[in-house]
């Protein structure tokens, strides 16, 4: 089963909450930002997500996650 909260940012899925760890998506930016990252599996049967380990430093957020958005397709339209 998924976790408990979906992050979004301008309407793109960023990554999320699952069981107390923030973890995003894979992206270039994210992984030239985050080299050491561990990668981790947030819920059975999903894709690999990095750990965002530096969840107090709102800057670094900031740009990661600005960074991130440039890269993500929009979400697809039902």
């Amino acid at each position: 089963m998924m976790g408990e909260y979906i992050i979004y940012f301008r309407g793109k899925i960023i990554g999320g909450i699952y069981d107390d760890r923030f973890l995003v998506k894979p992206t270039a930016s994210a992984l030239r930002k985050m080299p050491s990252a561990p990668h981790e599996i947030p819920y059975d049967g999903a894709k690999e997500m990095l750990l965002v380990d530096e969840i107090d430093n709102r800057e670094f957020l900031k740009e990661l996650i600005l960074e991130m958005s440039e890269e993500l397709p929009d979400l697809k339209k039902k």
